[in-house]
């Protein structure tokens, strides 16, 4: 394995998990516990769109074998200027996401370490988060990988125990929580759809650095696939362990609720012990992340769609410029907005994250109708996964999608004026 093609199968399979699985699904529990029964059909939903895009994305790979990902097929399928708008929209997600990540990482923290709480310290911790994480894609791309497989297994440590002790509940008969009371409703599965979503942001991640990936048509839909379904079971395991033996208002007016319910079978102890898992469940997943902020202006740049200066690589063949701009401008969003909190800052910045990416999602799934023929069940997953993105947008509200917009409409002009004649 060459430092170029670095990722394996299991490395990539961990950037794909551990993208998707980071502080939200310990947080979740709480927020969609007042939706009762109406969070399993939400997940539900969610799962059956994730993997509508994840069936998406593995035909794409396999038919425009590009580093990129969503930028490469858009690009593929309707020309230089798609790809440029859904590889900004892309690459937004991804640098303003990450602040949220990264408040996260922070957030957990502070429950043992409550020093670091006031904002403009957690703000300064967030960024050393970040650009530390930075040196560490930056030194190479296997390295990046080997912290992100430990940080993925670690993750699930407090995620699979909860799990196994709802198992062994219902096994035993143990009384099940009291019914919420919480009618079944569409607008309530809704609500809870658009909060799982959050959850399944990363499901593409294989994609993106396909030109660092070992036998990139065979792994990166592998990955894609197991890497989805895996994540999904994971958390619908956890959505119905709430469900079943924590009731309704405790799981609603915790702060901590895996932590909660771990502590009422193995101590309260435990409490600190999930928050020091969980902080290492975002840390991974921003880890993942700062990966994929750095590939997509440099696929961009070689792409002919963005400056070339992007494009050039260190000598370990990372693209160091594109993951320096690109931590530069995630640090002063951070700081112009550290004022408001660690919860208002994280509302904010995932809020805006998600509105421009979903851009991305749509594109990919267009995408697909057009590339890829002759195929029965392409079309079906690309329909759905079309909706979906259309729908989890709509769900997001005025104020996030203006942002969004106005964050991707400021990359135009970089578009208009990149060389005339690109080099691919």
């Amino acid at each position: 394995m060459t430092g170029k093609r670095a990722l394996g199968f299991w490395g990539l399979l961990a950037l794909v998990v551990g993208n998707m699985v980071g502080s939200g699904i310990y947080l979740l529990p709480a927020t969609l516990a007042p939706l009762g029964w109406n969070q399993m059909l939400g997940w539900l939903v969610t799962i059956a769109g994730a993997l509508a895009l994840a069936v998406v994305f593995a035909r794409l790979s396999a038919r425009v074998p590009r580093a990129g990902g969503p930028y490469a097929y858009a690009d593929a399928a309707f020309g230089s200027l798609a790809g440029f708008v859904t590889a900004w929209a892309y690459w937004v997600m991804c640098w303003v996401g990450n602040g949220a990540i990264a408040v996260a990482v922070v957030s957990n923290l502070s429950l043992i370490f409550p020093a670091i709480g006031a904002p403009l310290v957690a703000a300064l911790v967030v960024l050393g988060c970040v650009w530390l994480l930075t040196l560490v894609n930056i030194v190479g791309v296997r390295q990046a990988a080997r912290v992100q497989t430990v940080a993925t297994v670690l993750k699930l440590v407090p995620l699979v125990a909860l799990i196994l002790v709802a198992t062994g509940l219902l096994l035993s008969g143990a009384p099940h929580a009291p019914d919420p009371g919480v009618a079944i409703g569409a607008g309530s599965v809704a609500s809870a759809a658009g909060l799982t979503f959050w959850g399944f942001l990363g499901l593409e991640s294989a994609t993106v650095p396909a030109d660092k990936v070992e036998d990139p048509a065979r792994n990166v839909p592998r990955a894609t696939l197991w890497g989805v379904l895996l994540t999904g079971l994971v958390y619908l395991g956890i959505s119905l362990a709430f469900a079943l033996f924590m009731p309704m208002a405790d799981a609603a007016a915790s702060p901590a609720p895996v932590a909660d319910f771990l502590g009422g079978h193995f101590g309260g102890g435990v409490a600190s012990v999930v928050a020091l898992f969980a902080a290492i469940s975002a840390f991974g997943a921003l880890n993942g992340w700062i990966l994929l902020q750095g590939e997509m202006p440099w696929a961009m740049a070689r792409g002919g769609v963005f400056p070339r200066w992007f494009a050039a690589e260190s000598a370990r063949g990372t693209p160091t410029r594109a993951h320096l701009v690109s931590s530069a401008l995630l640090s002063v969003v951070t700081l112009l907005n550290y004022q408001k909190g660690m919860a208002g800052l994280f509302e904010f910045v995932a809020s805006v994250s998600l509105a421009a990416g979903l851009l991305a999602y749509l594109a990919s799934a267009l995408a697909a109708l057009r590339l890829v023929r002759g195929e029965r069940l392409l079309p079906v997953a690309a329909l759905v996964a079309a909706l979906f993105a259309v729908w989890a947008e709509w769900g997001l509200g005025l104020e996030a999608i203006g942002y969004g917009a106005v964050l991707i409409a400021l990359g135009l002009p970089v578009y208009w004026l990149r060389p005339k004649a690109p080099s691919r």
